[in-house]
């Protein structure tokens, strides 16, 4: 889950309960905020604001960012020294708010690929929950993005931005 950090404080059960499952906790900054559009101080606030935060409901930092809209450039790149994960597969819950249709842009997904999916919706919630059985019957393991790149040999690096485990 890659948490916008002035929300953590509403949802303080839900991502405790998110990690205490194994989730893999990240930041998503802390206003959801375009990075592109801001200097280095403010978009490492963005991000050490996000870090205090789930430091403060799960006790551990940040090992990644999920920049707002996929936005990325050299200075964002940079400033950052996490990972930067984006996607490789978008289900447009976001756009489409249906349920049909997240999971018929998600009818392609492969092995190494990195979908992007939001928590807000309920839409998208009924979505996985067909998903991931479908996923499960075709052979397919959900894990965290730091476990993927482990399995894929993929090293993370800071300010790099990784769209899929392939």
């Amino acid at each position: 889950f890659f948490c916008v950090g002035n929300r953590i404080p509403s949802y303080t059960e839900v991502v405790k309960k998110a990690y205490s499952q194994g989730c893999q906790i990240a930041s998503h900054t802390y206003e959801h905020k375009v990075l592109n559009n801001l200097k280095k101080n403010q978009i490492n606030a963005q991000i050490k604001k996000t870090d205090r935060e789930l430091q403060k409901v799960v006790g551990c930092s940040t090992t990644a960012l999920r920049p707002p809209g996929g936005f990325v450039n050299d200075r964002v790149k940079k400033a950052v020294k996490i990972p930067m994960v984006c996607w490789n597969v978008d289900s447009e819950d976001w756009k489409s708010r249906n349920t049909k249709k997240v999971l018929g842009r998600c009818r392609t997904i492969e092995d190494g690929d990195i979908v992007l999916m939001h928590d807000l919706y309920p839409t998208t919630a009924k979505a996985v929950t067909a998903l991931v059985p479908q996923l499960h019957k075709k052979g397919f393991q959900m894990v965290t993005v730091d476990e993927l790149f482990y399995y894929k040999g993929i090293k993370a690096e800071g300010g790099t931005v990784y769209y899929s485990g392939k």
